[in-house]
């Protein structure tokens, strides 16, 4: 790629965060600011963590960088990296990726073997940050809400909070950062809340949430009624079933059977759920070496009976956990981050699920982790992944 080139394509980058508000005394801005940023995304695709890593690869890309950038001051430091990730409000930052997002978005559903007339599935769960404790200041690890677009690998948007309980009050909050409209939207049971039903509703999206003792009298209606109708396999019964069968070698095969019902018109307090229409179940059985696991799950929805999509979704809920939280623990080392300032801790979280989406977008076959290497071993690979091609 030609120096021109260069020059042209990071203003794809830079210009998503033109319109950013500067939050630094007209004093210090000697390094401009979305330059700065373009600098820490970048580097954190290239294998940074933190800014003495993004600064340390800056320095050494130096010509790649002062070819594409506004750097009038030269590479700005590790202290300049940190202060600017420190004092950016973390919704403005957010908020500047969202056309970003939105191309991003675009260009997946072309490429995608998905139905158009699919509905859109997003994944909200939340995530510890194990290191990001400050004992000193009585602050316990950081968790970080996300919204995950299972069928393209996109986050979304994040929300921080400073304690796993708090997650019920962060889900609405990230929900208003996202557009609900035509989407199913799967909550683990935390997030099984009347609010949040109605929220999702409002939003003209559809929701599966987990259903477990934290809305006791529901729970116990549903547990006692699949006991009661088990036997029978559900006869008389408006219900679908599904049966999967694994077998993964190794002395171990496993199995999970679906099953879908309507809300029976005998519960109570089933009116306080916006459009509650059905109950699911799903039950896991694992036979490993002629031990038997069985766990059960229970699910409520504004989803009509439908056991294909219901059993579709439910597997799809599992990503966030099995395709986004995995791979920023093994392709970023997420859990062993010492960053405990919550701007900076939250910025740099934002950047990591970005730059993953990124990753995950490009179309090569080697591992994440191999291709966030490629990004800072060469550098056409690194604007590859960037969407940047050579003019």
């Amino acid at each position: 790629m030609q120096p021109s080139d260069v020059s042209i394509g990071l203003q794809e980058i830079v210009c998503h965060f033109d319109e950013l508000e500067d939050p630094r005394s007209t004093i210090n801005r000697l390094h401009p600011l979305p330059s700065v940023l373009t600098i820490a995304l970048m580097g954190v695709l290239a294998g940074a963590n933190g800014p003495t890593g993004i600064a340390k690869w800056a320095v050494a890309k130096k010509e790649l960088l002062q070819q594409g950038l506004d750097l009038p001051n030269g590479i700005p430091s590790r202290d300049v990296i940190r202060r600017v990730l420190s004092a950016v409000k973390v919704e403005a930052f957010q908020s500047s990726f969202v056309s970003w997002l939105n191309s991003l978005f675009e260009a997946a559903k072309e490429k995608s073997a998905v139905s158009s007339t699919e509905k859109t599935h997003m994944a909200i769960d939340g995530k510890t940050m194990k290191g990001s404790h400050d004992r000193a200041n009585g602050l316990g690890a950081m968790h970080l809400v996300s919204v995950w677009l299972s069928d393209f690998g996109l986050t979304l948007a994040q929300v921080a909070t400073d304690a796993k309980s708090n997650q019920i009050t962060a889900i609405p909050e990230v929900l208003k950062l996202v557009d609900l409209k035509g989407a199913i939207i799967t909550i683990d049971a935390m997030g099984t809340q009347t609010a949040i039903a109605d929220q999702i509703v409002a939003g003209k999206g559809d929701y599966l949430l987990a259903l477990k003792a934290n809305q006791d009298s529901l729970f116990q209606q549903v547990m006692n009624y699949v006991d009661d109708h088990i036997s029978d396999d559900f006869a008389g019964v408006p219900s679908q079933r599904l049966e999967e069968d694994t077998k993964k070698g190794h002395g171990r095969s496993d199995s999970r059977t679906y099953l879908q019902f309507e809300v029976p018109n005998t519960f109570t307090g089933t009116s306080r759920w916006k459009n509650l229409k059905t109950i699911g179940v799903v039950v896991y059985t694992s036979v490993v070496k002629g031990e038997q696991k069985i766990d059960i799950r229970y699910f409520i929805s504004s989803l009509a009976l439908d056991i294909q999509q219901f059993s579709k979704v439910v597997r799809k809920h599992w990503g966030i956990e099995t395709t986004c939280h995995w791979s920023l623990d093994v392709t970023y080392g997420e859990d062993g981050l010492r960053i405990r300032k919550r701007t900076i801790a939250e910025n740099l979280g934002w950047i990591r699920r970005f730059t993953l989406s990124l990753l995950k977008q490009h179309p090569g076959k080697e591992s994440l982790a191999m291709k966030r290497r490629l990004c800072g071993w060469n550098d056409d690979f690194l604007m590859q992944v960037l969407g940047i091609k050579a003019i």
